[in-house]
């Protein structure tokens, strides 16, 4: 007997901004996997049980939810933002491809989501107008000079960036370090978005000049969106900044 495994996302904090889709799915299930915080951004029912667990077990969070969905249990993996974005989509398939053949025949919905970048877009324009791409600058699930050659590779495509995971206590120095690659191949006033906690109360929305931003403008909860040598500022009298990329670019560009 199989039960059903959702993997959702609560979209970056706003109860709004977690889809219908998502709440359906909440509805159904009767067990959540997920890191604390974000299981306390859900309205639960009693008979609905909470498994909580710290953020970087997410691979045996995964795994323990497919053991119990496997019992037939209709079963709900939590996510921030949107499940598929460096969240628990990924680590749930990864379970899958290496456990029983058991977990195979499991219903799994990965249900879609809204993603921080999307929403840090949408209060400050439309920077992701154009060809854009996402990077996490954490290295620990990959090695920095990884990180390194894909941010030249990006930055000399002309590519907007949406960078996650841009700072913490932990990893102290890798956004002032992003910052100078980036800083050697774009012009000095792409502007830099320091979008954060969008939606949510404590949000904060800033934009520099690539030459002057700081990595200390950001911290775990923010998405940097640095733009490309296309995008522009709108400056509005009385009403903050537009940042947007525009959809047409020359032959000749860059």
């Amino acid at each position: 007997m199989s039960g059903r495994l959702y993997v959702i996302g609560t979209g970056p904090g706003n109860p709004a901004q977690t889809t219908p889709e998502a709440l359906a799915a909440v509805a159904d299930a009767t067990e959540f996997f997920g890191y604390g915080p974000y299981l306390d951004r859900l309205t639960l029912r009693a008979g609905q049980i909470r498994h909580a667990s710290d953020n970087r077990e997410e691979l045996d969070r995964a795994k323990a939810a497919l053991q119990r969905a496997a019992t037939g249990a209709n079963v709900c993996v939590v996510s921030g933002g949107d499940p598929g974005v460096f969240a628990m989509a990924a680590a749930v398939c990864e379970a899958i491809d290496h456990g029983p053949e058991e977990w195979c025949a499991i219903d799994l919905v990965v249900v879609p989501g809204i993603t921080a970048m999307l929403a840090v877009a949408a209060r400050i324009g439309a920077p992701l107008g154009h060809d854009f791409c996402a990077i996490s600058l954490s290295d620990n699930l990959k090695p920095w000079p990884i990180i390194e050659i894909r941010l030249r590779a990006v930055a000399e495509a002309g590519f907007v960036i949406a960078l996650y995971n841009p700072i913490s206590k932990a990893r102290p120095w890798q956004l002032g370090a992003a910052f100078e690659i980036l800083r050697a191949i774009l012009p000095a006033d792409t502007p830099v978005i320091f979008g954060r906690a969008a939606g949510r109360p404590d949000e904060r929305m800033a934009v520099a000049r690539l030459a002057d931003a700081e990595a200390s403008q950001a911290d775990m909860a923010t998405c940097v969106i640095i733009g490309s040598a296309e995008t522009r500022v709108i400056a509005r009298k009385g009403r903050a900044d537009l940042v947007y990329t525009p959809r047409f670019i020359r032959e000749d560009a860059k």
